[in-house]
């Protein structure tokens, strides 16, 4: 009998912590508490810390992410310019839940939802900015006031007659393109431009050149004409000192004169090892080298 009271008292002891339990719920600094009862808001817990509520199934609790939250864009779809270019942009948006109860009411029950209705209303007011822009425009210092009427838009819609509950802090865009064909035509007309550019700055190189090196070769003739024109002119002079030379000394001498001229044809007749000659030795050709004649080269002594 004992046993059993005491098996009772701790039965009781855990249905008791376990109907406490179910009644006491924490709410962190980051997150807002929803409490349910029967399918209805009851409250909103906007504080952290420690609550309590009815246990289930008369009342149950929910958590939403207070927080800011980033929203990435992940859709490739091209949107048209207002000169029909096929652009294609990355961007983002900031935002947070500020009411729950309207974020619940006319969102949905955790920030997923929210997610995915926003991105379709934010890329709903790019299309629409971007239809009135040109491509310069988009990428210009105009970009501001896009990205200003893109967040005036969404706002609007996010606060109109069914507010959100929700606060679009910023909206940016990431990159802006043209879309694959289009990026790829651009590449190739820039690769053909360039190939244009590096074709005309070699031709005009070869010319230069070309030019240079006809400039070199007309100094060159013009250097060496101007050399052999002075080396000739030496010569001339030269020639003509040793004439006058010559001419001086054979006109005080004249049987050296002779000896002179006698000595000249023997080198130019004799001018190679090889050669043979047939002479009569007593010829006036060999009168020098007889000392005969009245030369002024003394004959040999015997």
């Amino acid at each position: 009998m004992q046993t059993n009271k005491i098996g009772f008292y701790i039965s009781s002891a855990f249905v008791a912590l376990a109907l406490l339990s179910s009644t006491l719920f924490v709410v962190d600094q980051r997150q807002f508490g929803v409490v349910y009862s029967f399918g209805q808001i009851k409250s909103v817990i906007t504080e952290p810390g420690l609550n309590i509520k009815l246990p289930p199934p008369f009342q149950n609790v929910s958590y939403i992410d207070k927080r800011l939250l980033t929203l990435d864009n992940a859709d490739t779809e091209p949107m048209l310019t207002a000169e029909k270019q096929r652009v294609v942009i990355d961007w983002y948006a900031r935002w947070r839940i500020t009411d729950p109860s309207q974020y619940i009411r006319n969102v949905g029950l955790d920030e997923n939802a929210g997610a995915v209705q926003l991105a379709r209303v934010v890329r709903n007011a790019f299309q629409e900015e971007i239809n009135k822009r040109t491509v310069k425009e988009l990428l210009s210092l105009k970009r501001e006031e896009l990205l200003s009427d893109v967040k005036r838009e969404v706002l609007a819609a996010v606060k109109g007659a069914k507010p959100w509950g929700v606060d679009v802090i910023d909206v940016r865009i990431t990159r802006a393109d043209y879309v694959d064909a289009i990026t790829e035509s651009v590449y190739r007309r820039m690769e053909a431009e360039r190939k244009r550019v590096a074709n005309e700055l070699r031709s005009t190189g070869a010319a230069e050149g070309e030019k240079i090196r006809a400039d070199a070769d007309r100094q060159r003739e013009v250097t060496v004409a101007n050399a052999y024109r002075e080396a000739q002119k030496i010569k001339g002079e030269g020639d003509a000192e040793a004439a006058r030379l010559y001419a001086d000394s054979f006109g005080r001498d004249a049987n050296f004169a002779q000896f002179y001229r006698s000595l000249e044809a023997y080198k130019t007749t004799f001018s190679k090892k090889s050669d043979v000659m047939v002479v009569d030795p007593s010829s006036d050709f060999f009168k020098a080298l007889r000392g005969s004649g009245g030369g002024s080269a003394p004959a040999p002594k015997k």
